[in-house]
């Protein structure tokens, strides 16, 4: 055998081992770090707004339907799409809708993490998500200290538990997590809020996980 041919072809086949091994960690390297997910801020969601009377804290007025959300598309969907999987969360006073359950067409679900926003990067491996099967039977339960909000029997004013993060499985089956940060108009400070304040007006935060995986930052 021609030992300059052996040698000539080992040294070709060494270089092209690392030419593809250097390409290969640039693309491993480049994969590594995916894109941040950005939070996302509504303001004023109406959940059916009534008309409440400061000396009594007597509703009227309302229409008794549920706010239909998309996370997805960040934006209202018409009532008339209320059978389908596109909204992923209603609103009705201090009432939220998951669409998912037995009474639900969407594979929807919630799950309450206790902690900080910023802080759940992830959804734990722990968590349950439960699903709406009957107005009475909702995944985000609807008394106070038990959801997502404190009633004061004294003021009759609603505040957001601190805290508090609902982990929503979306309509489709994807991810977001949410944090409510006012029930009145245009999110006062907490200290000058009354019942003449127009209530039913939600402002909350949420990032949303489009690809189906659980990671939420």
């Amino acid at each position: 055998m021609n030992s300059k041919y052996f040698t000539f072809n080992t040294l070709l086949a060494i270089v092209s081992l690392l030419v593809v091994s250097f390409f290969s960690s640039c693309t491993k390297s480049e994969e590594v770090a995916p894109e941040p997910l950005l939070a996302q801020t509504v303001s004023n969601l109406l959940a059916d707004p009534v008309t409440i009377d400061p000396n009594t804290g007597r509703a009227s007025g309302g229409t008794n339907r549920f706010t239909f959300f998309s996370f997805k598309e960040n934006k209202i969907i018409s009532n008339a799409d209320s059978a389908t999987n596109k909204w992923d969360i209603g609103f009705r006073g201090t009432t939220i809708i998951i669409n998912g359950g037995a009474i639900r067409t969407g594979q929807g679900g919630a799950y309450i993490h206790t902690g900080i926003f910023e802080d759940l990067k992830e959804i734990p491996t722990s968590a349950t998500f439960a699903q709406d099967n009957a107005l009475t039977n909702l995944a985000i339960p609807t008394t106070s200290g038990m959801g997502w909000y404190n009633y004061n029997p004294m003021t009759m004013l609603i505040s957001p538990i601190p805290g508090r993060v609902l982990v929503i499985r979306t309509g489709d089956g994807k991810f977001a997590k949410v944090e409510i940060l006012s029930y009145y108009k245009d999110a006062p400070p907490p200290a000058t809020i009354t019942l003449a304040t127009p209530a039913r007006h939600y402002t909350f935060r949420y990032v949303y996980q489009g690809d189906g995986s659980k990671r939420l930052n």
